[in-house]
C-alpha cells in the first residue's frame, strides 16, 4: 500500500497527485505500476477482474519513468496503470469480446482511444472481463467466468464493464476503460462504489471499439474520483475522422459553469417526489434522498419535472438494440476471421460456428433482433422504437429548457447476488431502468458513489444536456467534496 521509499500511501492518490508525485521523481511509474500489479496477485485469484494481465507493461512505465529522469515534462496520465475492456482493441495484443468466437483473435490496430493513451504516456495494464459482446448487466455473461464484486464476493460487479469497475474498486488498476450501451459503465461503478462515465453519444470515438449497438456505444472512464474521470474523457474525446458519428468541430471545451445557479430535475417517473416510492430499494432511496438534501444545502434548486416517455425506455431500448445487435454481428460467420467450426455444408459451418462461439444472451438478442427487423415485423416494433426514440429526445429537451441536469438513483438496488438474476432475462433487463434513458437519447451521464446499504455501495445518476459534460464534472466534484 505504501511506497517503501517515502512512505506515501499510493492507494489514496489521484491522478493529479500521482503525476506531481513522478514529476517530482517521488515515486516512479514502475513504483505505481508494482503497487497494482501486486494486488492483481493477491486479489485476482477471488474477483477474475482481468483475463490477461500484459507482459509489458513494466516495460512501457519504464520508459516513462526514463522520459521524467530526462527532464521531460509529462502529460498527467504519464505512467498511470489502466485497465482495457476487452473490447477496446490495442495492437498486437488479444480482444476477445469475453466470447469464445473471439478467443485468439490479435488486434490488428490501435482504437483511437488507445491512441490517445498512449500518446499521453497511460500504462496498459490488461484486459478486463466483460459480459460476452458486452451484453449483459452481471459479468455473469464472460465465456471464461464471472467476475465477483470486491464489496461482497457472493455478488456481482454489475455489467457490462464489470471487470473495469472490480479492477478499480479493488485497487487492481487506477483507472479503466469502459463501453456504456444502457449503462455497462454506471450500472457496475454504482455496484462497486466508484465513478463511471458515459460521454454524449458522439463526444469520443468508436473507432476500435467491438461493435454491440452502434447508435448507441461509448466508450467512458471509470475511476476512483471524478477529477480523474475529467482527465481521462478530456485526453479521449474529439473528432476522430475514422468515426463519422464523431462530433464536427470542438463544442466540449469547457465552458464556465457556476453550480450554485444550476437548476437539479429529478423526474417523477424515475423516483419517489411525488410520494410514490417506484421500485427503489429503500437504502438506495434514503441515500439519493440525501444527495438531493445535499445540493439543496449548497444552494442548488431542485425541481420536481415529468419525462413521460421514460416509462418506454427498458422497452424501446429493447427493441433497436437487439436489431443493430443482429446485423453487427452478422460478420461472425465462421468465414472472414474468428472462430470456424467445418459443418457438412456451407449452412452447417455458420450453425456450428454460432453455436459454439456464442453464448446463450449473445444468441437471444441476436434472435430478438432478427425477428424486429423481418418483413411484416418491422414497423410495428422496429420502426415504433425508432419513433418513440425520437419522442423520448424531444422531451429531453424540452426538459432541459426548465432544468441543468437530471438527478436519479443509477440502479433500483445494490448489487444483487451471482445467479439470482441469471435465469430471468426481464429481470435482468430491467437493471437499465434508470440508466438506457441516457443512451437512446445520446445525453451525457456520470454515476457517483452516494453511500452504502449494509456493506454494499450504491450510487447516483447525473444526466447533463448534449456535450455538457463540465456540468456533470462540476457537480460530480461538488458532491464529492461534500459527501
Amino acid at each position: 500500500m505504501f511506497c517503501k521509499m517515502t512512505k506515501i500511501n499510493l492507494s489514496k492518490l489521484n491522478i493529479r497527485k500521482a503525476h506531481e508525485l513522478m514529476q517530482n521523481g517521488e515515486v516512479s511509474a514502475r513504483e505505481l505500476l508494482s503497487f497494482y500489479l501486486g494486488n492483481i496477485k493477491k486479489h485476482e485469484k477471488n474477483i477474475h477482474a482481468y483475463l490477461e494481465v500484459f507482459g509489458d507493461a513494466f516495460e512501457k512505465a519504464e520508459e516513462v519513468d526514463k522520459k521524467i529522469k530526462a527532464g521531460e515534462e509529462m502529460p498527467l496520465l504519464a505512467g498511470i496503470p489502466m485497465g482495457i475492456k476487452d473490447n477496446i482493441l490495442i495492437e498486437g495484443k488479444k480482444c476477445s469480446a469475453a466470447s469464445k468466437m473471439l478467443e485468439d483473435f490479435v488486434a490488428p490496430y490501435d482504437a483511437t482511444v488507445i491512441k490517445k493513451l498512449k500518446n499521453e504516456g497511460a500504462v496498459f495494464l490488461g484486459r478486463t472481463n466483460m459480459d460476452e459482446f458486452a451484453m449483459g448487466v452481471s459479468t455473469e455473461h464472460s465465456a471464461f467466468g464471472v467476475t465477483k464484486n470486491p464489496h461482497d464476493l457472493e455478488r456481482v460487479p454489475g455489467g457490462s464493464s464489470g471487470g473495469s469497475a472490480a479492477a478499480v474498486a479493488q485497487q487492481e488498476c487506477f483507472a479503466a476503460l469502459g463501453s456504456d450501451t444502457a449503462g455497462s459503465t454506471r450500472q457496475p461503478a454504482s455496484f462497486c462504489g466508484i465513478v463511471g462515465m458515459k460521454p454524449t453519444y458522439g463526444a469520443v470515438s468508436r473507432y476500435g471499439l467491438i461493435a454491440m449497438a452502434s447508435s448507441f456505444d461509448q466508450i467512458g472512464p471509470m475511476t476512483k474520483t471524478v477529477e480523474d474521470a475529467e482527465i481521462i474523457f478530456d485526453a479521449i474525446k474529439g473528432t476522430d475522422p475514422m468515426d463519422s458519428t464523431t462530433s464536427v468541430g470542438d463544442p466540449m471545451s469547457h465552458s464556465e459553469c457556476v453550480t450554485s445557479d444550476l437548476t437539479i430535475g429529478v423526474p417523477k417517473e424515475f423516483f419517489f417526489l411525488d410520494g410514490e416510492n417506484k421500485g427503489v430499494d429503500k437504502d438506495v432511496e434514503e441515500n439519493t434522498k440525501r444527495a438531493i438534501d445535499i445540493f439543496k444545502g449548497l444552494g442548488l434548486k431542485i425541481k420536481q419535472v415529468s419525462l413521460e416517455t421514460l416509462k418506454y425506455a427498458v422497452e424501446i431500448y429493447y427493441i433497436i438494440t437487439p436489431a443493430e445487435v443482429s446485423s453487427n454481428l452478422s460478420r461472425y460467420d465462421g468465414v472472414r476471421y474468428g472462430l470456424s467450426k467445418n459443418g457438412d455444408d456451407v449452412l452447417g459451418d455458420y450453425l456450428k460456428t454460432r453455436e459454439k462461439g456464442f453464448g446463450d444472451e449473445v444468441r437471444r438478442r441476436i434472435l430478438l433482433g432478427t425477428y424486429v427487423l423481418s418483413a411484416g415485423y418491422y414497423d410495428a416494433y422496429y420502426g415504433r422504437a425508432q419513433k418513440a426514440r425520437n419522442l423520448m429526445k424531444n422531451d429531453f429537451e424540452k426538459v432541459f429548457r426548465e432544468v441543468d441536469v437530471i438527478l436519479s438513483p443509477t440502479t433500483p438496488s445494490p448489487a444483487f447476488k451471482i445467479g439470482e438474476k441469471v435465469d430471468d432475462p426481464i429481470k435482468m433487463y430491467l437493471e437499465d431502468i434508470f440508466t438506457c434513458a441516457a443512451n437512446l437519447t445520446g445525453v451525457p451521464s456520470i454515476s457517483l458513489p452516494s453511500g452504502l446499504s449494509g456493506n454494499l455501495p450504491t450510487g447516483i445518476q447525473l444526466m447533463a444536456p448534449w456535450f455538457e459534460e463540465n456540468r456533470l464534472f462540476e457537480l460530480g466534484k461538488l458532491f464529492e467534496k461534500n459527501q
